[in-house]
């Protein structure tokens, strides 16, 4: 038997240091990210499990439950006993199969999720959320800041050096303006591109170079626009399948500060921990998503009111029975992150005068830690 696995005696189940840990992963490095961090901070040794997706479920959204129906077994990690005692993980994809290791251990595995589950959320042991998401104040969810996800240092060095000759030569301040693209509540239309060659106008004006970069989202007529109006002075990096180089990595090294579209927390969160001066672009809204973003904002105020995060009692007591009633579901509000982020001074809106960086960030690390070896009964 392994030393983490429990074994039965005489109708109990006894605990054996170290416990077994697996890191259930998908595709999305991004993600898998958050989950290394927390697994790199705790004292025993994790088992990574890489998990595959079947062709239709790359991108395709499958239904919340304990199975494996939506992935290739070939390709994925073997998934077989002793099962752990502990699961790490993230996303709609790892989830559904963390929760079929669940069922075939008998109930025994506890299951850690990082961010907002899409279903089945009281079948989680613990919930960690970032400032984007809104929850009800449940004993299960634990509310943290920014994402934990963190810079690959290395690679920004490495990025870094091999850029730093190029860029070095362009006239400062250099500004990344980083775009993502459309995604509910916000939409990318001809106002959003205009706006984008203006601000990258008024960098060259006051004798600075903006330096443009799309991603994956970015739709085809604001690259298009970018192309045909972006000043003389601005550069455009378009992004594109297995780009040879992409400057991403050696901007978050080099760059004097960075415009986001308000979009992308990824990009935002990776601006802020590398220590740069950032802005957030604004994106409008359709009818339709403003009437959604309406949505978001009332669960926001019933979840977590106050931008200073003071207690309502009786508010956060409605949230919980409308919640627990299922007439609130949790969701995601962007626009409550974008509001955390300059209201504790790590941002501006775009257009405004960059702030110096703040020192040193909330480490919300520890915390998360201390939730995660109760679970094992705090070992």
């Amino acid at each position: 038997m392994h030393v983490g696995s429990k074994a039965p005696q005489t109708g109990s189940r006894i605990h054996v240091d170290p416990p077994r840990i697996w890191l259930v992963l998908g595709d999305k490095q991004g993600d898998n990210g958050q989950v290394e961090v927390i697994a790199k901070a705790l004292p025993w040794p994790c088992e990574r499990k890489n998990i595959q997706m079947l062709a239709p479920y790359v991108v395709r959204k499958p239904r919340v439950r304990a199975s494996l129906f939506h992935i290739d077994r070939a390709r994925s990690d073997p998934l077989e006993p002793p099962w752990p005692d502990l699961i790490l993980t993230i996303g709609r994809r790892p989830a559904n199969v963390a929760l079929w290791i669940r069922k075939k251990s008998g109930g025994q595995t506890k299951i850690v999720l990082v961010g907002k589950p899409s279903g089945m959320m009281g079948h989680f042991d613990l919930i960690i959320h970032s400032a984007e998401a809104q929850f009800p104040p449940l004993p299960k969810v634990l509310r943290i800041g920014l994402p934990l996800m963190q810079i690959a240092s290395e690679a920004v060095r490495a990025e870094t050096q091999a850029w730093q000759p190029r860029l070095a030569t362009l006239p400062r301040p250099l500004v990344g303006i980083l775009i993502g693209g459309p995604t509910g509540p916000f939409l990318y239309n001809r106002a959003v591109s205009a706006r984008l060659v203006d601000l990258a106008a008024d960098i060259v004006d006051k004798g600075g170079t903006p330096y443009v970069t799309t991603s994956r989202r970015t739709p085809m007529a604001t690259v298009s626009t970018l192309k045909a109006e972006l000043p003389a002075g601005a550069r455009l990096s378009e992004w594109k399948p297995n780009l040879a180089e992409n400057p991403y990595r050696a901007l978050l090294g080099l760059a004097d500060g960075f415009m986001v579209t308000g979009d992308s927390i990824s990009m935002m969160v990776e601006v802020i921990r590398m220590g740069k001066p950032l802005a957030i672009l604004d994106l409008p809204r359709s009818w339709l998503g403003r009437i959604d973003q309406s949505r978001r904002s009332l669960t926001r105020w019933l979840f977590a009111p106050g931008a200073d995060r003071t207690r309502n009692s009786l508010r956060e007591l409605l949230g919980v029975t409308l919640y627990r009633l299922h007439l609130l579901r949790h969701t995601r509000d962007i626009l409550a992150f974008h509001d955390m982020l300059i209201d504790e001074r790590l941002a501006v809106r775009a257009g405004e005068d960059f702030r110096p960086p703040p020192g040193r960030l909330t480490d919300d690390l520890p915390g998360v830690i201390n939730r995660v070896k109760a679970l094992l009964g705090g070992r």
